[in-house]
């Protein structure tokens, strides 16, 4: 129509059909994202392109010249919209629905957690949190409601944690290194910095950042952690403690601390994130209540719970 008819007011005529022009392209977008909606300009851009290579193959002219929008075909941008786009491919009503019912099964210890760290996301406080958590306090449930609430606002969350296997229980969630690019030889440098360059998709992507959790840090290296501080500094460019981000960090140093190989106790202390220097910058929050326990109502299973907690003081 564009080509070979003179339309009057082309911008408008894009404006008032593109939803319809697009709606496979959405529909192919949110398969490839988890079957969740994609972000409505990723699909727009798609939809010009391939608009303008009908008509250039036409009329040999690009849509600028007819009085249409000229699409971003640069493939580093393109590819960068995407992987933006996959921290925001949720199904935001079925994560509202799971917040609703999970919130209303907190005990007080998760409650507070939940409340604090909300409030310094919305509040763009940036606190660095830590979350002590013995095994079947909750913790996993916990962090994936926080993960829900925040990605239900439309915002991104990024999830890690320092095993796969840890990695598979958090919603989106990834091994540390794989997401922030950690340095392997960690021993080596008191100032080591991860391996994401200010231009890289990844930077682009911490920049718009909301929250970052990272379940089973006690079993890292302080200089892995460490990093990661200085990275969301000179990405953000802010001064910040990770450069204003709220961070939350959970573990339980009463199981795994890191490996150090040939090392001592003394050098595995050393090396545990209590001993970094960023130990005194981190609000510590707790959970107690085993929740396992509770649940199955067992008054045997209840005191060896808490002949566990006792032994490791």
């Amino acid at each position: 129509m564009i080509v070979f008819c003179l339309v009057g007011h082309p911008l408008k005529l894009w404006g008032k059909y593109r939803e319809r022009l697009s709606e496979d392209i959405r529909r192919r977008m949110g398969r490839e994202n988890r079957n969740s909606e994609p972000v409505v300009d990723i699909v727009y851009i798609q939809c010009l392109i391939l608009l303008e290579d009908i008509v250039t193959s036409m009329s040999g002219k690009s849509l600028l010249h007819f009085g249409l929008p000229e699409p971003i075909r640069e493939e580093s941008i393109i590819i960068k919209n995407r992987k933006f786009m996959s921290e925001l491919a949720y199904d935001i009503s079925r994560l509202i629905q799971v917040v609703s019912v999970g919130v209303s099964k907190f005990n007080h210890d998760q409650k507070k957690v939940y409340d604090d760290v909300l409030n310094s996301v919305a509040s763009n406080f940036g606190q660095l949190f830590f979350l002590d958590a013995p095994g079947g306090t909750g913790k996993t449930f916990l962090i994936n409601l926080l993960l829900a609430k925040v990605r239900s606002g439309k915002n991104i969350a990024i999830a890690v944690a320092s095993s796969g296997i840890a990695a598979t229980l958090i919603d989106g969630g990834k091994t540390a290194h794989s997401a922030f690019k950690l340095p392997f030889n960690l021993n080596h440098s008191d100032n080591a910095i991860c391996n994401i360059s200010k231009q890289s998709d990844m930077a682009y992507i911490l920049r718009e950042t909301k929250f970052i959790v990272w379940d089973e840090c006690t079993m890292a290296h302080k200089k892995g952690v460490e990093p990661l501080t200085r990275t969301l500094q000179d990405i953000t460019g802010s001064n910040r403690l990770m450069g204003g981000l709220t961070v939350l960090l959970a573990g339980d140093f009463r199981q795994t601390l890191p490996v150090v190989p040939r090392g001592t106790r003394a050098d595995e202390i050393k090396a545990c994130l209590k001993s970094s220097i960023l130990w005194p910058h981190i609000k510590v929050l707790s959970l107690k209540v085993n929740m396992r326990v509770s649940l199955q109502n067992d008054l045997t299973a209840k005191e060896f719970s808490e002949l566990l907690i006792d032994i490791v003081r």
